[in-house]
């Protein structure tokens, strides 16, 4: 290896150390406040937004809700959320492939704090760079859909290890797809024993409920 590329190398986890100590004073404000924060994460189309919704939905007459949403560009997703009558954020990142905990912090004095208990944050459609940069919250759902494939969750292994909770969307598409959600499931718990794992229709409702109870709430 080159003296170059171990620069770019020292560089890369300079930039990951100082994303962690940032994450770790997001949180602090959080649990100060007394609010249970969950990182959502998972590719463009697996239907983050859509889960998001129907939690909204089922969640918003028991907890005081709050969420950011993040996306290269547009307040489409932020938008969706708000019709469901809750406060929505959106932090666009630009060139950035990931939410960091800075592009967090610089947006809590928009949000109001006092008055929230669960506080859910989206992160930019990607199953690879969020991987890197944590951004304080409590717990990191990932999900993924069986319209991805049936190798999506073998193929990002490193998500499934980092993460609490893994939701498998679109069970209704199972016939069409010709994808076996069980064999998804496996491949989740091979990767990560501790997972909480849940098949879920956003669609239909089918499995909300589940990841309800495995997020605690």
């Amino acid at each position: 290896m080159s003296g170059q590329a171990f620069r770019i190398f020292d560089v890369e986890q300079d930039l990951i150390k100082a994303n962690e100590k940032l994450a770790k004073e997001v949180q602090k404000v959080f649990h100060e406040k007394g609010i249970k924060t969950f990182d959502i994460v998972g590719a463009i189309g697996a239907g983050k937004t859509a889960i998001l919704e129907a939690l909204v939905e089922r969640l918003k007459g028991k907890y005081r809700l709050a969420l950011v949403t993040a996306d290269v560009t547009t307040e489409i997703d932020a938008d969706r959320i708000r019709r469901h009558g809750v406060e929505c954020i959106q932090i666009n990142t630009g060139r950035e492939c990931a939410l960091t905990a800075s592009l967090l912090k610089n947006v809590l004095d928009k949000l109001p704090l006092n008055d929230v208990d669960i506080l859910f944050v989206e992160n930019v459609g990607n199953l690879i760079c969020p991987a890197d940069f944590v951004v304080g919250c409590d717990k990191r759902i990932v999900v993924v859909s069986i319209t991805e494939g049936g190798h999506v969750i073998i193929k990002h292994p490193l998500l499934f290890k980092m993460s609490d909770v893994a939701v498998i969307n679109k069970i209704d598409l199972r016939s069409i797809m010709d994808v076996d959600p069980e064999k998804m499931v496996e491949d989740a718990l091979t990767i990560n024993p501790s997972l909480k794992v849940v098949l879920t229709s956003a669609k239909t409702g089918e499995g909300i409920d589940e990841l309800i109870k495995a997020l605690g709430l």
